[in-house]
């Protein structure tokens, strides 16, 4: 950015909030995943504990119109501005913020629990949502292509997933299993429980944005039944009533709604009576893990020299994009 455009940025930036800031997300509906989803409900949540007003667009390419390809973002004035961090720091500059009562130290634990769930819901979620090969098939591949004709569904499709592992991978998280996921989850739950503690919210009786992610991943996780280790998901976060609790009070308080956070959502209904109980995760991992045999005659395979998808429209249902893409 040229020095002109940050000097003008600045100076925009400190303009009262607008009347027609529009907050754009997928489709709540049939298209959101799991990630998403947590992170538009933070940055509705954080808009509402700060007064501001917004209008919600849902658009099947929201994350193509994001100027960092990730949702939600805003459209205030002039400018464009994604995901939970960069909101913050964009309505700081205005002059509003949720963290004035907070000392030095206190703003410290709130970077520090801020990375924490970033480094770790937001992954297990992404783990769950594109590496579990069930909750691929029934639930991230026909949310993520319902929005696109064949055969732009699958390709689309695939080449998030791609991009999605190429991320774990990086991070560590793409070797795991999904019992280790659950643990990270589990350790991730306990260490936000208790800096909790018995307060209303993390830092006494006012809310700040970390009140606000935690919210949005929490409710999302409470609300969302997934295949992925018979829902285990919500029944590691149903131990931590201080969290359930800290959840419920802000659906009430800030988004105004009671929401039963028992419901389930985007499962099939012969889902719904699975029992709760994911025994030996060790045994049970090799059905989480889809072996990849690269072959020109496979139906979705990846073709290592070229790296293109074979698609044939007779089959895609129920086999395209479903192996797990490798990587030299």
């Amino acid at each position: 950015m040229a020095l002109i455009d940050k000097i003008q940025y600045h100076f925009e930036a400190q303009e009262p909030w607008p009347k027609d800031v529009k907050l754009f997300q997928p489709y709540e509906v049939e298209q959101i995943l799991l990630p998403d989803n947590a992170n538009c409900l933070a940055v509705q949540a954080f808009l509402r504990m700060c007064n501001l007003d917004v209008q919600i667009e849902q658009r099947p390419n929201a994350e193509f119109m994001s100027p960092t390809g990730k949702v939600p973002f805003i459209k205030c004035g002039a400018f464009l501005v994604a995901e939970l961090e960069g909101i913050v720091t964009f309505v700081g500059q205005k002059g509003i913020t949720l963290t004035e009562h907070l000392d030095s130290e206190q703003k410290a634990d709130l970077r520090a629990y801020l990375a924490l769930i970033n480094n770790v819901l937001g992954p297990a979620e992404n783990y769950v949502c594109w590496c579990d090969s069930e909750t691929y098939r029934e639930v991230t591949k026909p949310r993520n292509g319902s929005v696109y004709p064949w055969p732009l569904n699958l390709i689309q499709t695939w080449s998030k997933r791609s991009k999605q592992i190429k991320a774990l991978k990086t991070l560590g998280w793409y070797e795991k299993s999904l019992y280790e996921v659950f643990q990270e989850v589990e350790t991730c739950c306990q260490a936000l429980t208790d800096r909790l503690e018995n307060n209303t919210y993390f830092f006494g009786t006012k809310f700040t944005e970390l009140d606000a992610l935690l919210y949005g991943h929490v409710y999302t996780l409470l609300t969302t039944r997934i295949p992925a280790g018979h829902n285990n998901f919500a029944q590691i976060i149903r131990k931590f009533d201080r969290l359930v609790k800290h959840c419920k009070r802000i659906d009430s308080q800030v988004m105004g709604r009671e929401t039963d956070l028992i419901q389930s959502e985007w499962l099939q209904a012969s889902k719904a009576d699975l029992t709760p109980e994911f025994k030996t995760y060790e045994e049970d991992m090799e059905k989480y893990k889809t072996d990849v045999k690269i072959g020109h005659d496979t139906i979705g395979d990846i073709e290592k020299e070229t790296d293109w998808l074979v698609i044939d429209k007779k089959n895609d249902a129920e086999t395209v994009g479903d192996v797990l893409p490798t990587y030299d």
